[in-house]
C-alpha cells in the first residue's frame, strides 16, 4: 500500500511485556505471532515494532479495519490500541485526515481536545503549535465544537512518527496479560458449565496455552452436550487461539463407581478417576498442569478435604484460577466473553448425573482410597484412554 495515500492502520502497546527486560524481544515475537493468526483471515497484513508501538498495516484497500480492530481487543499480551488514519507529513493533509476519519465523533460531541506527539524531531512544527493549527481547523469545520482542556467529549490524537503521521481518538483497553504460549502448555478439564471456560480464558490470559479434555457418558449425556462445548471453545478460543479438544467415554467408570462404592463418595472418587486419566493425557501432550473452575465452598465436592482429595490423585499440578471468586465475579466474566448463554443451555453433562443425594464434605483420603479398591481402576482408566476422540478448536 502506498505510505501517501490516506488509509487506516491499528497502532498497538504492550503492558506487562515492557517489564521483561532482555526477554522481551522474545514475548514481542509470540504477540506478534499471534496478531498475524487472529488478523490471518482477513486478508494479509504488515506487522512491525518501532518506537515502543506495534503496527498492524493491511497490504491492501478494502480490508474490515473494524474487525480486525475487534479480533486485536482479544489478543492477550495487548494493554491498548487505536484504529488510526495515516497520512503524509504535512498539515494540510494531516487537517483534513482528522476532520474525515473523526468527523462522525466530532459530530456527535459537544466538546474536544487535540493532543500531538512529535517523535520525529525533523517536522518543522511542535506537538503545541499542531495542537494549535489542528483545533484552528477543527472549530472552523465543525463550529457547533468548543474546546476543552480538562473534560472533553471526545479527543484528537496527532501523531508525528518516522513512518508517517496517525491521527486517531482516545486508545481503547486490550485484553492485557501476557502472549498466549509464553507461559507454557495445561490441560483445561472443561464441563458445560459457567466455571471452567472462564478459568481456561483466566489462565490463557497468563500466557498459558490450552489443551482441552471433557468426559462424556452416553447415553446419559448427549451428542448435544458435546456440541455446547465445542461452542464454547470456540468462543474461549477468540482469545486462547487454536486448541484440541480430547472427549474421554466415562460411562463405564460411573457406571462402575455407582454399583461399588459408597453413594457418599460417588462426586469424589469420580472426579479422581479424572485427575488420573487427565495426567496421563497431559504428560502425552507435554503439558506442565491441569486447570479447573474449581471455587472453594462452591459446591460439596469443592470444600478443601475434597480438594485434598481429589489432588491426591493428580500427577500434575492443578491450577484453579477461580479458586477465591464467588459466583457473580464469575458470571460476569463469561458475559464479557460471551461464553454464558451457552453455558445456561439445558444439555447435562457426566459432573450433573450420578450426583449423591447427601455428597461427603469432609472426604478422608484413606476412606476414599479403601472405597477405591473395590474398582479395577487400571482397566477402566486404560479402557478410556483408547476410546479418546479427538476435535480441533479454530
Amino acid at each position: 500500500m502506498n505510505s501517501a495515500i490516506p488509509h487506516e492502520i491499528l497502532l498497538i502497546k504492550t503492558g506487562e511485556l515492557a517489564l521483561k527486560g532482555l526477554n522481551r524481544g522474545t514475548f514481542e515475537a509470540i504477540l506478534i505471532k499471534n496478531l498475524r493468526h487472529r488478523l490471518s483471515g482477513l486478508g494479509e497484513f504488515r506487522i512491525r515494532k518501532a518506537q515502543s508501538t506495534i503496527y498492524a498495516e493491511p497490504v491492501k484497500d478494502g480490508m474490515d479495519m473494524e474487525e480486525a480492530a475487534k479480533r486485536v481487543s482479544q489478543v492477550f499480551g495487548i494493554s491498548a490500541y487505536s484504529l488510526a488514519r495515516v497520512a503524509p507529513k504535512n498539515m494540510d493533509d494531516i487537517l483534513e485526515a482528522a476532520a474525515d476519519f473523526l468527523g462522525d465523533e466530532l459530530q456527535a460531541a459537544r466538546t474536544f481536545k487535540v493532543e500531538a506527539k512529535r517523535s520525529d524531531k525533523s517536522f518543522a512544527l511542535k506537538s503545541p503549535e499542531i495542537c494549535g493549527q489542528a483545533g484552528e481547523y477543527l472549530l472552523g469545520r465543525f463550529p457547533h465544537l468548543k474546546v476543552d482542556v480538562h473534560n472533553p467529549d471526545a479527543y484528537v490524537y496527532i501523531e508525528i512518527r518516522d513512518f508517517g503521521a496517525y491521527i486517531h481518538a482516545r486508545q481503547k483497553s486490550g485484553a492485557g496479560g501476557m502472549p498466549v504460549g509464553s507461559g507454557g502448555h495445561a490441560a483445561l478439564l472443561i464441563s458445560g458449565g459457567i466455571d471452567s471456560p472462564v478459568a481456561g480464558y483466566m489462565m490463557a490470559k497468563r500466557g498459558i496455552s490450552l489443551s482441552c479434555i471433557h468426559f462424556v457418558s452416553p447415553p446419559y449425556t448427549s451428542e448435544r452436550a458435546e456440541l455446547k462445548v465445542i461452542s464454547l471453545l470456540e468462543q474461549v478460543s477468540n482469545y486462547s487461539g487454536r486448541m484440541e479438544l480430547y472427549l474421554v467415554p466415562f460411562t463405564k467408570i460411573q457406571e462402575e463407581i455407582e454399583r461399588n462404592c459408597p453413594e457418599d463418595l460417588f462426586t469424589i472418587i469420580m472426579r479422581r478417576f479424572m485427575m488420573r486419566i487427565s495426567t496421563i493425557l497431559g504428560e502425552r501432550m507435554e503439558c506442565g498442569a491441569l486447570i479447573t473452575g474449581e471455587s472453594v465452598g462452591q459446591v460439596a465436592s469443592q470444600t478443601l478435604p475434597a480438594i485434598a482429595c481429589t489432588d491426591a490423585a493428580a500427577g500434575l499440578p492443578v491450577l484453579r484460577p477461580l479458586v477465591g471468586m464467588d459466583k457473580d465475579e464469575i458470571i460476569q466474566i463469561s458475559r464479557k466473553i460471551d461464553t454464558f448463554d451457552i453455558s445456561i443451555q439445558p444439555y447435562e453433562d457426566c459432573c450433573t448425573i450420578f450426583t449423591p443425594r447427601h455428597p461427603r464434605t469432609r472426604p478422608k483420603l484413606d476412606k476414599v482410597i479403601e472405597a477405591e479398591a473395590a474398582l479395577d481402576a487400571d482397566r477402566l482408566i486404560e479402557e478410556a484412554v483408547k476410546g479418546i476422540r479427538r476435535h480441533s478448536i479454530r
